[in-house]
């Protein structure tokens, strides 16, 4: 159709005048006979051209009982004046253009009007119908055009298929997209990688105009017509990221706002929508950033469990790549500790369970896929969970149940040395000083003094701040592995009973015969790690025996004083990561042939 030059119609907002109206320029000589009110604006219009082309208007002024000056309202119009405007200009016979911007809303109107061919051949049903198959579904751009325009059309859009096609048209032609752009990234292969990048699915960012709703039902039909997961994965990111860019606790605790509960409802619905359209094909890899994003703002939007579990299964499932940083989640509880303990927990117990499923589904050989945790990134876990104790060590709010929760929930063959445990409860105890002997006691009994490394053991002996239990306990260790260095042993009685106790008994059945040897076999090798640490240790007191016998050689000491001396010269244990490490030194000053005793250092 070609667009019309003729003006648009002025409504009438006080009392309908005739001399505005198209009708006064097609029918000059016959004055208007009808008004037509739609949304509050009044329009003086001619019977005939209406009730020839709409049988809801033909039956409204057939039921008027006064057939003279009639004014009849038009409730909850499609599309507003504006479309109405277009839909007098069709009725009296004047060219305008049809486009993928207004076609939704006349087609809705039509329908609202019953604009069929029962009334008027070609009527307006059939050319809008005709427009959507032809025009707007052989188009991915015009499709989502259409569909964004049916937001506010709602629910005649709906009734009428408009929704249906414009999904069904944008699935399909995404589809063909995705053909295109693999031929292409074939026949560039290799040649440019910046053209490759411009094959990358452009409507990805243009579905972002889509209301949470409409997108739903487009990436749903996206994934059962075969579109690739990483582009789906691609575009719920670029979503998440344009729709919750705003949100933040200063949004969502400011009472002075009155749209704040209505804020808050929107961007839970569209968090857990995102939540459950995430992929769920194991070759998926969603970034790990993206997860934990959605976790913190399913946490600050207050979404449902199912979402939140969800979030943190998947982050369970790759906890070996988790960093620092990403565990440590703001805690959306006002008065309550800095960082979301509980949430850091539960995904910390869905790690373990993963671990034990593979166990029990693994036949004797190492898992190494997608999804199954291994021996090493449970060490690895025990080695982030240990930083991440001596982050939230210091946090005043931090009570000390769930401190030990955290603590508790890794198994013992998760931590070679307990270096890690022990610098973060000596933390918490600096940072609360209200602590009773008792829960001081109860802290130190996590700690395995006999998986502490020499310069652990050193400041232990010397911490202040320990029961005095714990510091005897850690000198008869150091006294027992002082005593196995001197005699040149390099195991102990501890592993040699395990061994010793390790052939599985007759009675047992295949399946527990296989769980005990893998038991034994975890706990060999983290024996063989301990040995490992061991054995540096000696290497330091070996160096350091050697460096005072030569430097002191003239002073007649003994083995045994420079055996003591060397372990000395160990670096006290060191300080948090990324801060200063503070260590500790025996300074020896030599008076009149005496040696003073050098100061003792704290953990600080």
């Amino acid at each position: 159709m070609v667009s019309s030059d003729s003006s648009s119609l002025s409504p009438l907002r006080s009392s309908p005048r005739f001399c505005n109206s198209f009708a006064n320029r097609i029918f000059s000589d016959v004055a208007g006979d009808i008004t037509l009110v739609v949304d509050g604006d009044s329009y003086l219009l001619h019977k005939f051209p209406l009730v020839s082309r709409s049988g809801k208007i033909r039956k409204m002024a057939g039921n008027l009982k006064d057939h003279g000056l009639s004014k009849l309202e038009l409730t909850n119009f499609p599309g507003g004046s504006e479309t109405f405007e277009l839909i007098i200009k069709y009725c009296y016979g004047m060219n305008f253009e049809i486009t993928t911007a207004n076609v939704a809303s006349l087609r809705c109107a039509s329908e609202y009007l019953e604009m069929s061919e029962a009334y008027y051949e070609e009527n307006l049903i059939a050319r809008t119908e005709i427009y959507l198959n032809e025009v707007v579904c052989q188009s991915l751009e015009n499709s989502l055009e259409a569909l964004s325009a049916c937001e506010l059309l709602l629910p005649t859009a709906e009734e009428v298929g408009i929704t249906k096609k414009c999904v069904d048209a944008i699935s399909r032609n995404a589809c063909k997209e995705q053909l295109a752009s693999g031929l292409s990234r074939l026949q560039f292969d290799g040649d440019s990688t910046e053209l490759k990048d411009k094959c990358l699915e452009w409507w990805i960012e243009d579905l972002s105009i889509l209301s949470i709703n409409f997108y739903r039902r487009v990436i749903s039909a996206m994934a059962n017509c075969g579109v690739r997961v990483d582009s789906i994965t691609a575009s719920l990111m670029h979503y998440a990221q344009s729709s919750l860019k705003g949100i933040g606790k200063q949004q969502i605790w400011n009472p002075a706002r009155p749209d704040n509960g209505s804020m808050i409802v929107c961007q839970r619905v569209i968090v857990e929508t995102l939540v459950s359209l995430l992929p769920t094909e194991k070759s998926c890899l969603i970034p790990l950033n993206f997860l934990f994003g959605m976790l913190r703002m399913a946490i600050m939007v207050d979404a449902d469990l199912a979402s939140r579990l969800e979030l943190e299964r998947r982050i369970a499932l790759r906890m070996d790549l988790v960093s620092l940083d990403d565990l440590l989640i703001p805690s959306a509880q006002t008065g309550d500790s800095l960082f979301d303990v509980e949430t850091v927990h539960r995904i910390l117990v869905h790690f373990l369970q993963c671990v034990n499923e593979e166990e029990n589904d693994d036949c004797g050989y190492e898992s190494e896929g997608i999804g199954s945790p291994s021996h090493g990134s449970v060490l690895k876990v025990g080695r982030l969970i240990d930083a991440y104790l001596a982050e939230i060590a210091p946090d005043p709010y931090l009570c000390l149940t769930k401190f030990i929760d955290i603590i508790e929930v890794l198994p013992d063959y998760s931590r070679v040395i307990d270096d890690g445990i022990y610098r973060a409860i000596d933390i918490y105890i600096k940072a609360h000083p209200m602590l009773s002997e008792q829960e001081r006691k109860k802290l130190c009994k996590l700690i395995d003094c006999e998986k502490l490394s020499q310069e652990a053991s050193n400041h232990a002996a010397q911490n202040d701040r320990l029961p005095v239990q714990m510091a005897v306990r850690v000198l008869y260790f150091e006294q027992l592995r002082l005593k196995n260095s001197l005699s040149g042993s390099s195991g102990d009685l501890f592993l040699s009973q395990k061994i010793s106790s390790g052939v599985p008994s007759a009675a047992m059945s295949p399946r527990d015969t296989y769980s005990s040897l893998r038991r034994e076999n975890r706990e060999l090798k983290q024996e063989i790690s301990r040995m490992r640490v061991r054995l540096s240790d000696l290497e330091k007191e070996q160096v350091c025996m050697k460096q005072g016998m030569m430097d002191k050689s003239g002073n007649g000491r003994t083995f045994l004083t420079s055996l003591s001396k060397g372990i000395g010269r160990i670096a006290i244990f060191s300080g948090p990561p990324g801060g200063k490490q503070k260590k500790s030194a025996r300074k020896s000053k030599v008076t009149d042939g005496k040696t003073r005793r050098s100061k003792r250092y704290s953990l600080s």
